[in-house]
């Protein structure tokens, strides 16, 4: 009995630490306020008004959502994990279309990224993401301009978001011949600590060192963990002020992010 209690804590203390305590550390979204949340305080009144303007004529010629939120810090978090939780918790897109996205801007840590719903993805794919941040919006961060990299990259989503369909996939193909899909870089650690996880469990139940019916449940609840698949959507947006709505927001990862 010594032993076998020997051999299971270790793997109640890897069970907590990863999936215990990301449960504890959810990130923190800001309050949909607006088609403009500026928490970082870097837009002028002038400019959020002017952009405010344009994402609401967006909507309302096309029924697609965009919203730009620059934000003082992500706290911890990937941004590209923070972007998928944002669009889902403030249901950026209409109900059932997810025909949403949200242009993240984090000067604090030189981050920004391209969050893309579903319905949006064959519009606005990965490539073309990456290439809208590469040539409106970093070289103008870069140049210290803030403002301008946010309206340029505004601008850019916007055009390609209100374009006829022969020109929208003009845009894309270009966008895939210039550039392959981005492959999504996986973190080694967290890949290899799962599986030093897993062997644990698979080597306690060969030794017999879970009795009953645990030796079932860790594996099933370690293989059902942290899908990022699994959020569940939004409830909405905003009301009130200009009546924008969401109850969209599914969205599984689609977009680019970019550094400066």
């Amino acid at each position: 009995m010594i032993r076998q209690a020997g051999l299971l804590a270790p793997v109640l203390a890897l069970f907590i630490a990863f999936f215990c305590a990301p449960a504890l550390a959810a990130p923190q979204y800001p309050t949909l306020t607006g088609r403009v949340v500026d928490d970082a305080h870097v837009l002028t009144p002038q400019v959020q008004a002017d952009l405010t303007a344009k994402l609401a004529a967006l909507e309302q010629s096309t029924s697609r959502q965009l919203v730009v939120v620059t934000l003082p810090s992500l706290n911890g978090q990937e941004i590209d994990d923070y972007g998928v939780g944002l669009l889902r918790a403030w249901g950026i897109g209409q109900k059932g279309i997810n025909n949403g996205a949200v242009f993240i801007i984090v000067p604090s840590e030189h981050k920004t990224r391209i969050e893309v719903g579903y319905g949006l993805e064959g519009i606005l794919t990965d490539a073309l993401s990456g290439v809208i941040l590469r040539e409106a919006v970093l070289p103008k961060f870069r140049a210290g301009d803030i403002p301008g990299g946010v309206t340029a990259g505004t601008d850019a989503l916007i055009a390609q978001l209100s374009a006829d369909p022969s020109t929208a996939e003009a845009k894309v193909a270009a966008a895939e011949q210039a550039q392959a899909t981005p492959t999504r870089r996986m973190n080694p650690i967290g890949g290899i600590i799962p599986l030093i996880f897993l062997f644990f469990i698979i080597t306690s139940i060969f030794r017999g060192g879970f009795g009953g019916g645990m030796g079932m449940l860790l594996p099933m609840m370690f293989l059902s963990g942290g899908s990022r698949g699994g959020w569940g959507g939004g409830g909405g947006g905003f009301g009130g002020g200009g009546g924008f709505s969401g109850g969209g927001g599914m969205g599984g990862g689609g977009g680019a992010s970019g550094g400066w």
